[in-house]
């Protein structure tokens, strides 16, 4: 007997399970607002288990990190500036520096979907991990919030510098509309 045959079923359904939840995964693509309400109640669940609970804080500090370094990837450009130098223009598109360079639009190293993905997953998991009691590693709590904001506010300065040195703005609305011209009140009569 064949091993493939025997594993094939299995395989089989795996794969149609995955490609069911890919499926319900891409129709929630336009739907960015409530996406994110969605991991907004998920967190504020999350906080309040871990506030009834009064544990897993080495776990919502792990959270706090990994969503810190999601959210700094998301603010980046996909090909940082400051890594290639004027003149090599053959490792691909530079944010402009000067005042007369062509416009090149803002396109993130971590697009929005994917921070939205991951900070989800990440939600879910640190939820599971509130289950276990191996994970409630006893600490002194002030401490990792204290070091968390001094890292926030260290990494958020460097990353505004960066984009002041850089001059781009990663929170665009689109193309800018133009107003037409606006009616004058006289009414045309018809020909």
């Amino acid at each position: 007997m064949d091993n493939t045959e025997s594993t094939s079923p299995t395989i089989s359904f795996g794969t149609k399970m995955a490609r069911i939840y890919q499926m319900y995964l891409d129709k929630t693509v336009p739907y960015t607002i409530p996406r994110w309400v969605a991991t907004l109640v998920f967190y504020i669940l999350y906080f309040v288990r871990v506030f009834i609970l009064q544990g897993w804080y080495i776990v919502t500090y792990a959270l706090a990190i990994y969503h810190l370094n999601l959210f700094i990837a998301f603010l980046s450009p996909k090909v940082d500036p400051s890594v290639y130098g004027d003149d090599s223009d053959d490792e691909g598109p530079q944010l402009p520096t000067k005042t007369g360079e062509e416009f090149r639009p803002f396109i993130r190293r971590l697009p929005e979907f994917k921070f939205w993905y991951s900070g989800t997953k990440a939600i879910v998991i640190a939820f599971c991990c509130t289950l276990f009691s191996a994970f409630n590693v006893p600490v002194f709590w002030p401490i990792l919030v204290m070091y968390f904001f001094v890292l926030f506010g260290v990494t958020m300065k460097r990353q505004i510098k960066h984009m002041i040195k850089y001059r781009y703005l990663p929170f665009t609305h689109g193309k800018t509309k133009y107003k037409g011209k606006e009616d004058t009140g006289k009414v045309v009569p018809p020909s």
